[in-house]
């Protein structure tokens, strides 16, 4: 069946929330990936930034069939070890604590976001422009007017400040503020990277007035950005963070870690989720966490990052400004708003590419993209740029 059948099917049974995307994937293997038409593509996007060990990895393949073959869904009225070895492995890299295993970020935001409620103190800060999530608490805390007004009035108590500036968050927390909720690096407003010293100086307004830092690694966490958890390069420790993701390696799985008095505040009845620390995602995700370490991919992330800013900076193309990310996780800053015609252009040259924003293009490949596969990419990219400006000027 041909790419172009796939999508008017699509069309005719999906809803439009989406719209019709552009191709069908088929198939996949490591960081490639071959649509309905037998097309091959490199995914620079990683399914926005999930399948960390790319497609198809056998780790991920044999640890969920094992699972499948021994025990499937159970639910959290009983015990199950997969999920007591994930929240033991996610706590180590975070120095202690309790889990709270769901689904998706957004469910992970919403756990978090009742844990902030249940502090007893009445505001939230979060930051402009940020994203986490679509469900009624995450999209609180998401600092995007335009995906929240359709759906008003929102859940009370949330003020959103400008990202990065440690004065607007002085200002705006005191002893009525339950938390602030940050995310690391912003994802999907374009890969937006904070001061250097922003989070520690987050760190030392909230521990000063007793409230919660609640970080959001959906994006950035397990080795996303070279370190396991992005907030572990700023050397501080949040109280809470929230994961998806890149943890299931491609299966529906989202994670809150917490620490000191915020590990308790969920107590029996309080929230729960009929899926959320599902056996078989505990296994993927413990195979993602064992192939990160037994591969070195954290220290492989690091390299090839640092290969495609150097490449990308060097090809000194005008329509290019700068770089901006860590490890995987970066963003090319356009010098100006032609990144939807840069990212069709890169999809016909046979790259998976996204633009969060009209002078940007994300790329969060898998954490297994090789050196060839970067290489390759800025290799292609001034021809992909030329074309995609050659369509911005027809097009004016």
């Amino acid at each position: 069946m041909s790419s172009a059948d796939l999508q008017g099917r699509w069309n005719a049974a999906l809803m439009n929330n989406y719209g019709t995307p552009k191709i069908a994937l088929v198939r996949g293997a490591g960081a490639v990936v071959y649509d309905a038409d037998g097309k091959r593509y490199l995914d620079f996007l990683g399914g926005i930034a999930v399948n960390s060990l790319g497609h198809a990895h056998p780790a991920i393949l044999a640890a969920v069939a094992q699972q499948l073959g021994t025990l499937g869904h159970v639910s959290n009225l009983y015990v199950s070890e997969p999920v007591i070895e994930l929240a033991e492995r996610l706590l180590a890299q975070f120095g202690g604590g309790r889990a709270f295993f769901c689904n998706s970020g957004a469910e992970a935001n919403e756990a978090a976001f009742k844990i902030a409620r249940l502090t007893g103190r009445p505001h939230i800060v979060a930051c402009e422009e940020a994203f986490h999530g679509r469900t009624m608490g995450a999209l609180a805390l998401t600092g995007q007017p335009a995906k929240r007004e359709p759906f008003a009035p929102m859940p009370p108590g949330v003020r959103h400040i400008p990202y990065g500036d440690a004065a607007a968050l002085e200002a705006a927390v005191d002893e009525h503020t339950a938390a602030v909720v940050l995310e690391p690096i912003l994802g999907e407003s374009g890969v937006i990277v904070p001061p250097i010293d922003y989070l520690a100086k987050a760190r030392e307004i909230t521990a000063r007035h007793g409230a919660l830092l609640i970080l959001d690694e959906v994006q950035t966490g397990i080795g996303r950005t070279g370190a396991f958890y992005a907030h572990h390069a700023a050397g501080i420790v949040p109280d809470v963070i929230t994961l998806a993701k890149g943890l299931g390696g491609g299966l529906p799985i989202g994670a809150v870690l917490a620490r000191g008095a915020a590990a308790e505040l969920l107590q029996p009845g309080a929230h729960g989720t009929t899926f959320g620390g599902n056996p078989v995602c505990a296994a993927a995700a413990l195979a993602v966490l064992r192939t990160i370490d037994a591969d070195g991919l954290l220290a492989h992330v690091e390299s090839v990052g640092k290969r495609l800013v150097d490449g990308i900076e060097l090809l000194e193309h005008p329509e290019v400004d700068h770089v901006r990310g860590a490890g995987l996780l970066l963003g090319i800053g356009l010098r100006r708003g032609i990144s939807a015609q840069v990212e069709t252009r890169a999809r016909e040259a046979g790259y998976l590419v996204n633009a969060p924003k009209p002078d940007t293009i994300r790329l969060a490949p898998p954490l297994v993209l090789t050196e060839t596969q970067a290489e390759s990419f800025v290799a292609d990219l001034p021809a992909i740029l030329d074309a995609a400006a050659a369509d911005a000027k027809e097009e004016a």
